[in-house]
């Protein structure tokens, strides 16, 4: 027999948050393999950081972008733009000058997962208490060797 775990209100009320927002009973498996193949896409963090720029900045050179993110080299931002571009999140407009000038920003769908990531934000602005508190609480057990390796 399961044993029953007693609930706090905040805990209730979190579950009936995320039931609301469940996938249907049958979901249909190409938008499952659009969810995982976006999960996998969004979840690298320099897509994250791009789409980031992007939203507050708009359209951007090649050289700008890479100014806006120093820590990523000339080969990953090349990569990450391509695979955006791929998936409809980033538009690319190369003007014909020399030297070439080449533009990105962010296609309505791209602006519409950027508005997703809104959501991942406040959680994170409610929840950063807790989350530095339970880092804390880990670490300093992990230290004390009574969490195991």
């Amino acid at each position: 027999m399961p044993t029953r775990v007693a609930l706090s209100a905040e805990q209730i009320t979190a579950l009936q948050e995320y039931e609301a927002c469940t996938a249907p009973a049958a979901p249909d498996a190409r938008v499952e393999r659009l969810v995982t193949e976006l999960i996998e896409r969004v979840a690298d963090k320099w897509t994250m950081l791009l789409i980031e720029v992007l939203t507050e900045k708009g359209e951007l050179r090649f050289t700008r972008l890479r100014e806006c993110v120093p820590s990523i080299s000339y080969k990953m931002l090349t990569q990450t733009l391509r695979s955006m571009e791929r998936e409809g999140l980033v538009a690319r407009t190369v003007h014909p000058v020399i030297p070439p000038k080449v533009e990105y920003r962010l296609t309505l769908l791209g602006l519409s997962l950027s508005a997703a990531f809104c959501g991942v934000w406040m959680w994170a602005e409610k929840h950063i208490a807790e989350v530095e508190q339970a880092r804390t609480t880990f670490d300093r057990a992990r230290d004390c060797g009574t969490v195991p390796e």
